[in-house]
């Protein structure tokens, strides 16, 4: 989403080259999430930030606790997995495909899918995130 909406033309060309040692390196010096989602603002659909900012809040640090063998891999290694935190993983991961289906919807450009992920939303809301209602006008 940050490549489609706020990358630089820099970080595009950058992610874009060939793979070698050295566009490796180039592409270390990318932004990190807090930035790039800094720069998304006002820029990518309002739905798909609050799933982004929501996942960034609640799942970013554990999720990575557990992918760099963090004191949650740890734990949970050694004494299990609680039920509720296993479904709240598996709410969020579905979420982030949840968002990346809305933005292959935009990619497409074509309106026959205009509308299908909140109804796949609806109907699928007991193994998604919950649904969060845009902020009403007084």
């Amino acid at each position: 989403m940050w490549l489609l909406y706020s990358a630089s033309d820099t970080a595009v060309a950058k992610l874009m080259s060939e793979l070698t040692y050295e566009s490796s390196k180039r592409a270390e010096k990318l932004p990190m999430m807090s930035e790039m989602l800094i720069k998304l603002e006002s820029k990518a659909p309002e739905q798909a930030m609050e799933l982004l900012k929501e996942f960034k809040e609640y799942s970013w640090k554990p999720l990575s606790s557990y992918v760099h063998g963090g004191i949650h891999a740890m734990q949970r290694h050694g004494k299990g997995y609680p039920s509720d935190l296993l479904e709240q993983v598996l709410k969020a991961s579905n979420g982030v495909l949840l968002m990346t289906g809305m933005l292959l919807v935009i990619l497409s450009g074509d309106s026959r899918y205009s509308g299908k992920i909140p109804r796949v939303q609806i109907k699928y809301s007991d193994c998604l995130p919950p649904i969060k209602l845009p902020h009403s006008v007084s």
